[in-house]
This record gives structure tokens, C-alpha cells and sequence, in this order.
């Protein structure tokens, strides 16, 4: 008998310690965020023939997923949509404020509407219990989703922009861009779009969230690391806010003739200088790099392409800084051999035409300068640059043959 009393005192104490807590707990699931906010994007990744990547960020953790429909003239409510989750979690929905969903299996230059759904994290017990905010929809109600445009499987010219070196001049971007939407097959960020990368959010306050704004939402964006990308505590993590076949900070992508190449050029000074503090092992990272480029230059897809052209924020320059001259050692001799139609470069700040025969390159280089929008105009036989400031001023303008 005394167990029993024993037992059923310690669960009135309980009862009563419960209730107790219950108004404390209640307050601070009140505190908790109660909604999900996209705070930067939604923009667009490695589009395909057959796919494409839509990335974003929300301001607290999150289940991600985006809804899929045909661009035919239905109501983005017609009916039940198919929904594509975040798989970079390898078969576990992975809760994080980054999201990367990646849709396959689409027809080859077909039009596409899309929107980003969520629900954020906000609260969990320590055990299995899970508390999710409302779910969050970007709006197809009253507004008109994004579209992107899959790759179509031949062109015959490319209308492209590059811009570089930006240095978190937002303010610049915004006039370089503000009239981008629907203008451009693509758009090309060729490095140090930031000075240092310090915190999670510095990409996406520099210079993203206006990319996104401004056209990158249905316009593919493509980016090459400069040497400022590989500065600060959160630079490891550049990668993590793209989506690039293979995984790594160097691919290739196609627009059916039109072969691209986006090097890594690594950072412009020796690894064991004392700005990097023993954070860097670029050399090996380029030799790696190199070998790649020797693959990729020997693929069929490489050989078959009519135009060819790479993109490197660091020129290559036999007299320059050690990170132009690993550009002319590692990877010139490799184009070399393969033969490309043009580099377009950046870093130094200041424009530049390098004609075959200025460094050990056998084909032409253009340097773009700090903060110009340079425009491509690309057919099968002749490759045309514009380039222009922030107030639409043209700089310089130039064309060349392509080679075969």
C-alpha cells in the first residue's frame, strides 16, 4: 500500500510540475518563428536538355520541395502538381536554410512554370517530435510563377552577358542588370563578385538576392571562384550556394554547338603567403583540375562542338603573378593543343585585348573590366563582344572570327 501511495503522489507531483511549466512552454513556442520567409532567390542552376536546378535560401531551417507545371495556359491550380524534393540528402529531406532541388526527366527546349514550396523547423522535443511552421508558397494566385526555358538541343547563336569583379557593389549590379529579364540565353559571374566571405549570408546580401531579383529566377546563371572566393572564414562553403555538374568548382555545360569551359583559377598569389595563413592547397587542387581539363578536352562532346570558349577570372600572363603564370602553365597548354576560339578573363580591373601571340596563348584573351556588363554575340562563325558601365555607356566593342 505505501508503494501505491508512493507511486500515485510522485504522478500527482508530476501532474501538478507539468502544469505548472506548461504556461513557460507555451510562451516559448510562441517565441519560436510561427512562418518561413524565402529570403533570397528563387534562381536557377545547370539547366539541361533534360533538367534544371532551382535554388534558394529561407531565413530559418526548412523542409524545401518545388512544384512543377507545363508553361500551356492552365492555372497553376488546374490541378494537383508534381512535386520534386531536395535530394541532397541522399533520401532524407534535408532541413537546412540553402535548398537545392534538382527536376529531371523534361522535354528538350520546353517551356516550364515552377514554385518554390517550404515549411520551416520550429520547435523539436530532443526525441522524434518535430514542430513545423505553416507551409509556405510562393504565390501563383495572384501572380505569375517563373519560367525557365530548357536547353534545346541546337542553336545557332547564343546571345550571352559576363560581368566580373563587382566587389559587393550591389548598387552597380542593379544598373548593369535592371533591364537583363529575358534577354539573355545566359549569365556569366567570372569571379570576385565578393572581397572576403566572412558569414553565411554574404553571398546572398552582395549580390545574389539582386541576380535572383533581376533576371536569374528564369535566366541561367553561371559562375567561375576568383581568388577573393577563396577569402574568409565561410569561403569553403562558396560551393554549397551553386549547383554544378559534378560537384566541383570547375565543369563544362553545352548549348548545342557551343562549348563552354569554367576554370578555377585558383588565388593570384603563392599558397604560403601570409594573407591565407595556411588556410589554402590550391597547387594541388589546379594540377587536379589540369588533369580534368585534359579529359574533358579528349570527350567527343569537346571535339564535335563548332564553338569553343573558356572562362578564367585570372588571365594568363608569362610576367604576371604566380597565379597567371599556374593559367599559362596548367591550362594553356592544354587548350593549346585542343584549340579554343577565345578566354574570357577578368581580375586585373581594367580592359584588355590579348591577341594570339601575347602570352604563350595560341588564341585571343579578353580581359572584361571591374564592374562593365560585357555582351556575346556567338554563331558559328564570328564571336562579337560590347561592353558597357553601370549608366549604359559603350567602352569597347570588338569581333572576331571563329577559327573552324
Amino acid at each position: 500500500m505505501k508503494k501505491v501511495l508512493a507511486l500515485v503522489s510522485l504522478i500527482l507531483c508530476a501532474a501538478a510540475l507539468h502544469a505548472q511549466n506548461a504556461p513557460q512552454v507555451d510562451s516559448a513556442l510562441k517565441q519560436l518563428p510561427s512562418a518561413v520567409k524565402c529570403v533570397c532567390g528563387p534562381y536557377l542552376q545547370n539547366v539541361t536538355t533534360d533538367g534544371f536546378t532551382v535554388m534558394w535560401v529561407s531565413d530559418i531551417d526548412a523542409l524545401g520541395w518545388v512544384e512543377l507545371a507545363p508553361d500551356d495556359g492552365t492555372h497553376f491550380y488546374h490541378e494537383d502538381r508534381p512535386k520534386y524534393y531536395d535530394m541532397t540528402g541522399n533520401g532524407i529531406n534535408p532541413l537546412t536554410r540553402i535548398h537545392t532541388v534538382r527536376i529531371t526527366g523534361l522535354q528538350p527546349g520546353t517551356r516550364y512554370r515552377y514554385r518554390i514550396m517550404m515549411k520551416g523547423l520550429r520547435a523539436f522535443n530532443g526525441e522524434r517530435d518535430i514542430l513545423f511552421t505553416k507551409p509556405y508558397g510562393a504565390d501563383v494566385y495572384r501572380s505569375k510563377p517563373p519560367v525557365v526555358t530548357t536547353v534545346r538541343e541546337e542553336y545557332d547563336k547564343l546571345h550571352f552577358a559576363v560581368v566580373n569583379d563587382i566587389h559587393e557593389h550591389d548598387k552597380e549590379l542593379r544598373e548593369l542588370f535592371k533591364d537583363a529579364r529575358g534577354q539573355y540565353d545566359f549569365v556569366v559571374f567570372n569571379g570576385d563578385m565578393t572581397s572576403v566571405i566572412n558569414r553565411e549570408m554574404h553571398i546572398a546580401e552582395s549580390y545574389l538576392k539582386s541576380a535572383a531579383e533581376l533576371f536569374a529566377n528564369e535566366t541561367p546563371l553561371y559562375v567561375t571562384r576568383g581568388n577573393h572566393e577563396y577569402r574568409g572564414l565561410d569561403a569553403i562553403r562558396w560551393l554549397s550556394w551553386y549547383q554544378f555538374p559534378g560537384g566541383r568548382t570547375y565543369y563544362t555545360f553545352q548549348y548545342g554547338q557551343f562549348f563552354f569551359i569554367a576554370l578555377d583559377s585558383g588565388e593570384d598569389k603563392p599558397d604560403s603567403d601570409i594573407e591565407y595563413q595556411g588556410m589554402l592547397s590550391t597547387g594541388q587542387h589546379l594540377r587536379e583540375e589540369a588533369e580534368w581539363l585534359r579529359q574533358v578536352t579528349a570527350s567527343d562532346a569537346f571535339k564535335n562542338a563548332k564553338v569553343r570558349i573558356v572562362f578564367s577570372h585570372i588571365p594568363p600572363r608569362q610576367k604576371g603573378w604566380l597565379g597567371d603564370q599556374q593559367v599559362c602553365d596548367l591550362f594553356v597548354p592544354v587548350l593549346n593543343e585542343a584549340g579554343i576560339d577565345l578566354m574570357i578573363c577578368a581580375h586585373e580591373h581594367r580592359y584588355s585585348y590579348c591577341p594570339v601571340g601575347t602570352s604563350n596563348a595560341d588564341f585571343p584573351v579578353v580581359v572584361n573590366k571591374n564592374v562593365e556588363l560585357m555582351t556575346v554575340d556567338a554563331d558559328s562563325r564570328e564571336i562579337s563582344l560590347r561592353m558597357t558601365d553601370p549608366s549604359g555607356k559603350e567602352t569597347h566593342k570588338l569581333s572576331f572570327p571563329v577559327r573552324r
